[in-house]
């Protein structure tokens, strides 16, 4: 394989695995984020407790999160079928990872807003602040320093998610990797694949930690 044809071939699996990473973390996003409030919310000593509500979606969230990416991805087809016309490609490798990686953020954000200070939440209630007023004002507000910081580590794991997928025809830098690298004994393929993805790890971490640190910044700004 030439060079020219390497360097191609490379670019093209990358920008698939973001447009994967990317399209599935936003979906897991704007679904896991209302999750994980009302999950929060519902738990013991939340602003509206809810005991068989969190419990059934505390189980949904720990069966989701308890099956290995690979058998999820099989086990789904007919749904990805179903959503995408098709188990193979780009888009259909969004349904998996976006159904993987919505529990995950729905326990990420339960756990950041349970870590918030009960006495900042007692002050809003003491002030007559509504359910609605307390989690867009206070508990979103407080706990996005953790909220970004899960979100990041979601994010990483989706990266390494769409290299699995890649084994099931997905596409993008683990299709890559398996028909060339392996099946076709290229080395130096597996080899490149691996460093763009470490790559993409570290490039996510480093984001992530910079935005996380500059909410709390703002946070410590508006205090004082």
């Amino acid at each position: 394989m030439s060079k020219d044809l390497l360097m191609s071939l490379l670019l093209e699996g990358s920008v698939d695995t973001i447009y994967m990473v990317l399209l599935s973390s936003m979906i897991a996003f704007f679904i896991g984020l209302p999750l994980g409030v009302i999950l929060s919310v519902t738990s013991q000593g939340g602003i509206l407790r809810n005991k068989p509500i969190n419990s059934i979606l505390s189980l949904l969230v720990n069966i989701g999160r308890s099956a290995p990416f690979v058998i999820l991805m099989i086990a789904i087809i007919p749904f990805t079928r179903w959503i995408v016309g098709t188990s193979i490609g780009i888009n259909a490798a969004v349904v998996p990872l976006s159904v993987a990686a919505i529990p995950f953020v729905g326990r990420v954000v339960e756990t950041s807003l349970r870590e918030i200070d009960q006495g900042i939440i007692e002050s809003a209630l003491a002030m007559g602040a509504t359910p609605f007023e307390i989690i867009y004002k206070v508990l979103l507000p407080e706990g996005l320093p953790g909220i970004i910081g899960g979100l990041t580590l979601t994010v990483i794991n989706l990266v390494g998610y769409s290299a699995m997928a890649g084994i099931l025809g997905a596409g993008g830098l683990g299709d890559i990797a398996v028909r060339y690298g392996y099946q076709r004994f290229m080395p130096k393929v597996m080899v490149a694949t691996v460093v763009i993805l470490v790559i993409m790890v570290q490039l996510c971490q480093i984001t992530g930690d910079k935005l996380a640190s500059l909410t709390r910044h703002d946070r410590k700004e508006t205090t004082d």
